[in-house]
């Protein structure tokens, strides 16, 4: 270990990592923990005392409504079917995530959502993209975000499974990057004897962590234009979508975002608006509720177009924001960690930090977005609760609805 994060720990006085170092000695510190602290971000402990992200003046973005697109439908397939066949187009899974509020301990997409029948969401989700890419005759290129946790189960299970039917000379994996948590009084916490406690950094971490393992060379290569980025709990997720494609590239926009009218004005979904006149999101947690029940002369709601995590940027101008630095949101978590005893503790209470980007803050960085509705009830089955509202059951009623079998 070197002098430089010797001294790192005694300036910031971290209480779990003196004791830890002084028990063990510095020369005996396990390479992987090591490693950790050399990469680490202490510019992280600054946040913890600093004020939360300052927002813009929001106000209102409309969108291009079902109406409209269905009227342009086949010009827009056209265009993004002529894209998908050029080779122009990718897309991004983001698939870091584990099934704990599902009950199941591995990769959310290892979760099996039928009921006589297997299948898997990661399953269900590359039948989507089969849709496109059979009427395209053309694969589109895939790149799969992981976590550190699921990686290795991840890339064994499509292959155990034959890639559900995809070529796998189209997938490759990246591995999401991870960033220490933080507790209140400023302690960088270990998770284990040979490591830190390490979370995933957030769903604006994507490109980033591409870039990091290297794939930004294959995005060149293949001379991908367009990436489309969607979330593994969205079962009715239509991807590389070449309508949404050619709307976006027809409309001249940087990026293009799906989204749905809002169940009712107080939904817990994002909605897509303007800061500062830039394209941006609005979490349900920051709409007043004058701006929540606001409506225009029509009666539609002012906000009422949420965002379902199915976004189109175009590459180019993914090169010119890789360098800017994202804004860190920081936010309270329930973290597992080792006391200075050596024992393990699971708080039931929010301990400590974590620290996330957040591609809400990538969709700022755009000059402009297209706002595109879909049909919920066609396009937004997502998997996030074991019961109840967005939850395995809310998912199956859906799928059957569009003609699945389960």
């Amino acid at each position: 270990m070197t002098k430089e994060i010797l001294d790192r720990i005694e300036n910031t006085n971290q209480k779990y990592l003196k004791n830890y170092i002084d028990h063990l000695g510095a020369e005996k510190v396990p390479q992987k923990l090591d490693e950790q602290l050399s990469s680490m971000d202490w510019s992280y402990l600054d946040l913890i005392n600093g004020k939360g992200q300052q927002r813009g003046k929001f106000s209102p973005l409309g969108a291009m409504e079902i109406s409209e697109i269905e009227q342009n439908k086949e010009k827009f397939k056209k265009i993004g079917l002529d894209a998908i066949r050029k080779g122009e187009v990718g897309a991004i899974l983001l698939a870091g995530g584990q099934g704990t509020r599902l009950g199941f301990k591995k990769a959310k997409g290892m979760f099996n959502i039928g009921v006589d029948n297997q299948l898997f969401i990661f399953q269900q989700l590359i039948r989507n993209l089969l849709d496109v890419t059979d009427e395209a005759g053309a694969f589109v290129p895939l790149y799969i975000m992981t976590s550190q946790k699921n990686d290795a189960d991840t890339r064994a299970f499509f292959k155990e499974h034959d890639y559900f039917g995809y070529n796998p000379e189209y997938i490759q994996y990246f591995v999401q990057d991870m960033v220490p948590s933080i507790d209140f009084d400023g302690n960088v916490l270990l998770e284990s004897n040979d490591s830190l406690a390490m979370s995933p950094n957030g769903n604006g971490g994507w490109f980033s962590s591409m870039v990091r393992a290297g794939l930004d060379k294959d995005l060149t290569k293949r001379n991908i234009q367009w990436l489309n980025v969607f979330a593994v709990d969205n079962v009715l997720q239509r991807i590389a979508d070449p309508v949404f494609i050619g709307a976006t590239i027809a409309s001249g926009n940087e990026c293009g975002s799906k989204v749905v009218r809002k169940a009712n004005p107080n939904e817990k979904v994002g909605a897509l608006c303007l800061e500062d006149g830039k394209p941006s999101i609005v979490e349900y947690y920051e709409l007043t509720e004058e701006m929540a029940n606001a409506r225009d002369e029509k009666g539609t709601l002012l906000y009422g177009f949420g965002v379902i995590l199915n976004y189109l940027f175009k590459v180019d101008k993914l090169w010119k924001i890789v360098d800017e630095k994202l804004p860190v949101h920081v936010v309270k978590k329930k973290v597992p960690y080792m006391t200075e005893q050596g024992e393990v503790v699971r708080p039931t209470e929010p301990n400590a930090y974590k620290f996330e980007l957040l591609i809400l803050d990538m969709v700022y960085m755009m000059d402009n977005c297209l706002s595109f509705e879909v049909d919920r009830r066609k396009e937004f089955a997502p998997v996030k609760n074991a019961t109840g509202v967005d939850s395995v059951d809310t998912a199956r009623e859906l799928l059957k609805e569009n003609g699945v079998e389960l």
